[in-house]
């Protein structure tokens, strides 16, 4: 089980996506895991057979439990199979009880996996319409994705082997409330054991304002960008000159091999996730308001990967249009910085000894006092500064 997150101990196997006997590879979905703030789909990190499933469904274990033994595929023909570790450390590990057991469907009830009925309201497909592929025919996410109408002809053409899905679970109140006491617990965590320090300043925006409204005048309404892709970028360049903000403390400070940017997303039944959008630094502007608007859609429906969740060495939180003037954020362990960004407001600014009204928006930065100090710091905000300043350099 591997940790998604410094405030996860354990999670709940619901829906495997692969059988004993299976090639997989790396990047492939194997599993997915409910923990209590979402559903997330875990990857794997190298290329074998899938040997044996070691946690049933509906299993909760702690984070570090073997899920699975992987052989190398050139190892299948070699003898036994042989376990690999792809987990995070170990915490305490509970003992695996069996699964949960499934009730019996009533006649005409379909059975769909959690994931799968969330899946099917999001593209409006009737779960009535699908072959089931899981057991008993339930019906599981490639069911909906292929949305195909439910034939008998093609029951067996669908049915790939032995695809294993959970119970439903209960309702959405409940998670809600887990997630609260998660994010409750892990902030004070941080507050408890990070030493904060605070920094906070003022960005003039008009040149990039006007750089984004001419670039959005020649683009379609769909493929526009937002000011908050700016803004990412900016943070993302400033943290690959400045790297005491990007990394992570364990056992002292560990310099992130990249920037991997999380963003806090607010979910739409209350709580937060914090994805990260992979080597930032490295996407074009449109490329990275591609990639935010895909992650945030999918984790206001529950599709986050599990590399989303755990790499993330810095991150963002933006209160947007509707937000407050700023947002003095909490930094998320094991991390060792958090920007935060206001609305942005029209406010009376003086340049080149001329009074005017330009588009600002208020920066504040929390960081670890452990890795950097308010000098650091204010070269990591004098350089997003100095990169907003010129947006066509981003």
């Amino acid at each position: 089980m591997p940790s998604l997150g410094a405030d996860m101990d354990v999670g709940t196997v619901i829906e495997w996506r692969v059988a004993p006997g299976d090639h997989v590879h790396r990047g492939d979905i194997v599993a997915v895991v409910d923990t209590e703030k979402s559903d997330i789909e875990i990857e794997i990190f190298q290329d074998g057979v899938v040997a044996e499933l070691l946690v049933p469904i509906g299993t909760e274990v702690a984070v570090g439990t073997p899920l699975a033994r992987i052989e190398a595929a050139a190892d299948a023909t070699n003898g036994p199979p042989r376990p690999v570790e792809v987990h995070a450390p170990v915490a305490s590990v509970l003992p695996p009880p069996p699964a949960a057991p499934r009730a019996p469907v009533a006649p005409g009830r379909v059975r769909v996996s959690p994931l799968a009925r969330r899946r099917a309201g999001e593209r409006g497909v009737d779960l009535g319409s699908l072959v089931g592929s899981g057991p008993g025919g339930a019906v599981v996410t490639a069911d909906v994705e292929r949305g195909t109408p439910g034939r008998a002809e093609n029951a067996a053409a669908l049915r790939p082997p032995e695809v294993l899905v959970a119970p439903t679970r209960g309702a959405s109140t409940d998670r809600r409330a887990a997630m609260r006491h998660a994010i409750g617990q892990l902030m004070a965590r941080s507050k408890r054991e990070i030493p904060h320090y605070y920094l906070a300043t003022t960005f003039d925006l008009g040149a990039a304002s006007s750089w984004l409204a001419d670039a959005n005048s020649r683009r379609p309404v769909a493929e526009r960008v937002l000011p908050a892709a700016l803004l990412l970028k900016a943070v993302a360049l400033a943290a690959r000159d400045v790297q005491a903000m990007n990394g992570h403390w364990v056992d002292g400070f560990q310099p992130a091999p990249a920037v991997h940017l999380g963003v806090a997303v607010s979910l739409r039944g209350g709580g937060l996730v914090a994805p990260a959008i992979h080597d930032a630094d490295r996407l074009t502007v449109d490329e990275l308001m591609a990639a935010l608007r895909d992650v945030v859609e999918r984790a206001r429906s529950g599709r986050l990967r599990s590399s989303e969740m755990t790499d993330a060495g810095l991150t963002v939180t933006n209160l947007g249009e509707q937000g407050a003037d700023e947002v003095y954020g909490v930094i998320y362990p094991p991390q060792v910085a958090l920007v935060g960004f206001g609305r942005i407001v029209e406010r009376p600014w003086a340049s080149g000894g001329m009074l005017g009204v330009r588009p600002t928006v208020r920066a504040t930065l929390a960081a670890d006092h452990r890795v950097s100090d308010g000098h650091e710091g204010s070269r990591f905000l004098a350089a997003i500064d100095r990169l907003l300043q010129n947006p066509e350099a981003l």
